[in-house]
């Protein structure tokens, strides 16, 4: 079979140079999530703006997320580069704005514009890496991406923390100018500008406006899942502010999806989904972020509230956890490439993934550090070929034209998958906690009178980062101070044992992505480009070099 060179054909120092400047952004993308989210307690101090705290996170995710698919539809259209500089110059620009943000107002409306660039980052990255090399190529580059990742999150809490304690928390986000302004003139100097040859397609204006539509009501539902009211009470699911959102999304997305099933270039195409592999992909990567979220939110919570160590180092005691994932994330990448094959390693991971998952059920407020990093670490080593693994599959099962589209898809999926997680998840710890503090604190020797004074509390206010023994203090009569210890055990392994529980849906949302990674049909990577146009065989289409039309 002849070898196909890959869409833009350049010399190999010039394709390393453009992986270095992508990887920079994506980098610059995952970094701030992690330095942001270790400044953030300070920043609304600060601008005294505690209400609004929540608002800081939920509209960078909301526009971050709902612009993804529309990059990768109109990159494909208009070509990677233009669009990959339109997002980091955004997502700069309102870097800078949140930077000197001088109310709350401004910085949830600064940090919603950068998120409009940052959906533009880590899709249309991938997507580069698919124009640079052949399938066969990518996975051994696709695998740095998950180390991007899983560096950033071992950066991001120090860098935030010391910049914050040591300078000022404007700082955190000014950071991020001089390293995208890097990745801006590599990719502008020396990436070209490619798109399929032909007509320009048309927008689908209206399929857009239908996708943001369904899209924020959702985004916005599942975070409201996971406050609580003026009372101190929990919002339920059916709530109007997470019920209602939620019907209204569903809704929604069902006047999308009948939108696209009847414009000529839809932004989502649906004939994607009848492709098995692409299909089973995605469905994959929803399932694993629903578990991997629950793990890499949730045990940062779990050192804090019951191993009382600050945020930035429950950060670092995800250490076994990241190294899993960015070892395994590489090696997949470079057993793909050399290989072709994927389908048997995927599974693999997916049910060691799985094993991981039911490991970390066990968890108790007195495990042993060597278990729980052992317990991580298996974790990691089963997520981390998905990073790359993935990504290399989608885009082979997909013509040329549509890689960009199809991989922001998969980066969609992966990113709701986890927003669904954690709504579900923190209904299901704020549950298992309130029928285990009961049992716990009678364990403890605590009298019933005091167990029903408890029982009241909610979750929420009983397992808050801080002094739990000053905190006992202040609020109980003297009588029955002594119990505060016994009090604190309690409140610390129903906690430890809520989080665990929780690991309960990872280990079934995880099963169930072993079944859609055995689904997958084993497609051998291409070592050309593969079809022009998408076909009910496109899975097993004799290979064809698309036209290109390359401009600077």
């Amino acid at each position: 079979m002849s070898q196909v060179q890959p869409s833009i054909q350049l010399s190999q120092r010039a394709r390393l140079a453009i992986v270095g400047a992508v990887m920079l952004g994506l980098f610059l993308s995952a970094l701030d999530q992690t330095v942001v989210g270790t400044a953030l307690p300070t920043i609304v101090t600060d601008l005294g703006g505690n209400s609004l705290y929540v608002w800081v996170v939920t509209a960078y995710l909301v526009t971050s997320t709902v612009t993804i698919p529309i990059y990768g539809k109109l990159s494909d259209i208009f070509g990677r580069k233009i669009m990959l500089i339109i997002g980091i110059c955004l997502f700069l620009v309102g870097s800078a704005l949140s930077g000197l943000s001088q109310n709350m107002a401004e910085l949830i409306f600064f940090r919603g514009l950068q998120g409009l660039g940052a959906g533009a980052l880590f899709p249309i990255s991938l997507a580069i890496i698919g124009d640079l090399f052949t399938p066969r190529e990518r996975g051994k580059y696709q695998g740095f991406f998950g180390a991007v990742f899983g560096l950033a999150f071992l950066v991001g809490p120090f860098l935030g923390g010391f910049i914050t304690d040591n300078i000022s928390w404007h700082w955190v986000f000014y950071v991020n100018i001089p390293i995208g302004i890097v990745a801006l003139v590599v990719i502008s100097s020396i990436l070209p500008n490619h798109r399929s040859e032909g007509p320009r397609p048309s927008i689908d204006y209206l399929g857009t406006l239908v996708f943001t539509a369904a899209v924020i009501p959702l985004l916005i539902g599942l975070t409201e899942k996971g406050l609580t009211t003026t009372s101190g009470q929990p919002i339920g699911w059916l709530d109007w502010r997470v019920g209602g959102l939620l019907a209204l999304a569903a809704v929604l997305g069902g006047v999308f999806v009948f939108v696209e099933s009847r414009v000529a270039e839809p932004i989502v195409p649906l004939s994607l989904f009848r492709v098995r592999t692409y299909a089973a992909s995605q469905v994959a990567m929803f399932l694993l972020s629903f578990g991997f979220f629950i793990g890499v939110i949730f045990l940062p919570r779990y050192f804090q509230a019951v191993r009382d160590i600050s945020a930035t180092a429950s950060g670092y005691m995800l250490w076994p956890l990241l190294l899993g994932l960015m070892g395994t994330s590489v090696l997949a990448g470079l057993v793909i490439s050399r290989t072709g094959r994927y389908k048997m390693l995927l599974v693999g991971a997916m049910v060691v993934s799985t094993i991981g998952m039911l490991l970390m059920t066990q968890l108790s407020a007195t495990v042993g550090d060597w278990s729980l990093w052992a317990w991580m670490f298996v974790m990691g080593v089963g997520i981390g070929p998905s990073m790359s693994g993935y990504t290399v599959v989608v885009q082979n099962a997909v013509p040329q034209s549509a890689i960009g589209v199809a991989t922001s898809n998969l980066t969609f999926f992966r990113q709701v998958g986890g927003s669904v997680g954690l709504a579900v998840a923190g209904t299901y710890l704020g549950s298992t906690f309130t029928s285990q503090l009961p049992k716990n604190l009678a364990r403890a020797g605590v009298p019933k009178p005091l167990i029903q004074h408890f029982k009241a509390g909610s979750e929420a206010s009983l397992t808050g980062v801080g002094n739990l023994s000053r905190q006992l203090a202040h609020v109980l009569p003297p009588a029955v101070q002594h119990f505060i210890p016994g009090i604190i055990y309690a409140i610390h392994e129903s906690l430890a044992q809520a989080i665990g529980g929780s690991f309960w849906l990872a280990v079934v949302a995880t099963g169930l992505a072993v079944l859609a990674a055995l689904y997958m049909k084993e497609v051998p990577l291409r070592t050309s480009l593969g079809p022009k146009t998408l076909t009910p065989q496109a899975e097993t289409a004799p290979e064809a070099e698309p036209e290109l039309v390359v401009t600077p």
